[in-house]
């Protein structure tokens, strides 16, 4: 782990900067905005919304992720995953990375109240702090349940890219909002399992290490067939059609069935976690080619 630190003290600058946004993460969750709004808008969204309010989200997305790195570097510090991150790492400062957060925040807001709405600079700001502030601070260390609670900061990228065209929400971008929730404590329960180790050593009560591995498992059974529910909701309130069904249908059946069979081998966990990446990215993907190939559908 020491050569992990030692390489990370080598990058330039800016791409301790880029880390601390977690650009994998927020590219997963910018896709899932631009989702939500051109399902909000039939006739074609209007390009300054699309451009600069998608940006504000992903600004303040990278903003919260900011947020996170600075009030967790004391448990990353002791996590073989997340030691050699730029504030445990020393490559960068406390300040800043608060500094950072706060530019990227405050660009993010001005972006939204410019060029989208109101609604959806404040549903925005209300995710920041729900995952940066509710979740980091707070959920993270008191309860097991943490990702089921704090999962909702998380599922609000298609909401507020649905709210950015619309100005107000409804039933399309809450079934949206809904997917992603019910999706996240699998996908990350997962990853907890193969990490179970790091976040007993940094004293974290995730599931994995206060209820046992065998509970957890039986868990992520339970929220994948529920989220293979879920997923057909779009097609309940007509916002998808039949080729979405399908393939709602298939991808939720194979994430069921990762999530059975790793009942039976743990060894399965990153399987199942990357799995749960493509799923979400293809299931909004479906989402996408049927709204714009299903007649009636766009």
């Amino acid at each position: 782990m020491a050569h992990a630190v030692a390489v990370a003290a080598t990058r330039a600058p800016w791409r301790r900067y880029v880390e601390l946004t977690k650009p994998r993460v927020v590219a997963l969750m910018v896709f899932t905005v631009a989702v939500g709004m051109m399902l909000a808008a039939p006739q074609g969204v209007p390009w300054r919304v699309a451009l600069f309010g998608t940006a504000g989200i992903a600004m303040l997305a990278c903003s919260a992720a900011a947020l996170n790195h600075l009030i967790d570097q004391r448990v990353d510090a002791v996590m073989a995953r997340t030691r050699a991150r730029p504030l445990p790492s020393g490559t960068l400062q406390s300040v800043q990375a608060a500094a950072f957060a706060a530019v990227l925040g405050a660009a993010g807001t001005a972006l939204l109240v410019a060029f989208t709405n109101n609604l959806c600079a404040v549903l925005t700001l209300a995710s920041l702090v729900g995952y940066a502030g509710v979740y980091s601070l707070f959920l993270k260390r008191s309860t097991p349940q943490n990702i089921v609670i704090g999962g909702a900061a998380g599922a609000a990228p298609p909401l507020l890219g649905w709210v950015a065209v619309t100005g107000h929400v409804d039933a399309g971008g809450i079934v949206l909002f809904l997917i992603i929730l019910v999706w996240t404590p699998p996908h990350f329960w997962a990853l907890a399992i193969h990490r179970r180790d790091d976040y007993a050593r940094a004293a974290l009560p995730m599931l994995p290490v206060t209820h046992g591995v065998p509970f957890t498992c039986r868990r992520i059974l339970g929220y994948t067939l529920l989220l293979w529910a879920v997923s057909l909701l779009p097609v309940a309130i007509g916002m998808a059609h039949l080729p979405y069904l399908v393939g709602a249908a298939v991808l939720g059946g194979r994430f069921t069935w990762l999530a059975w069979r790793l009942r039976q081998d743990t060894r399965l966990a990153m399987p199942v976690f990357r799995f749960s990446i493509a799923y979400l990215a293809a299931l909004f993907a479906l989402l996408l080619v049927d709204h714009w190939f299903t007649p009636g559908g766009g």
